[in-house]
């Protein structure tokens, strides 16, 4: 299961650890765009198995963010 950007932005927060366990609605970054904070949730449950992104990083639309197992 991947996390992926459901908008371009920056990504100004990892709100979780690889290896955490997330629950379905779970934030796992915030992006940042036009000044405005976009939370971006699992759509499962799982654990953070990588990220493909690091703070700070410029993600596009259905970019992958993270890899849970």
């Amino acid at each position: 299961m991947e996390v992926k950007a459901t908008m371009a932005g920056s990504v100004w927060k990892i709100t979780v650890d690889k290896g955490e366990k997330v629950e379905e609605g779970q934030d796992v970054v915030i992006l940042e765009s036009m000044k405005m904070e976009i939370p971006i949730a699992a759509e499962q449950s799982g654990t953070i198995k990588e990220f493909k992104v690091q703070e700070g990083d410029f993600v596009n639309e259905g970019d992958v963010i993270a890899v849970l197992e």
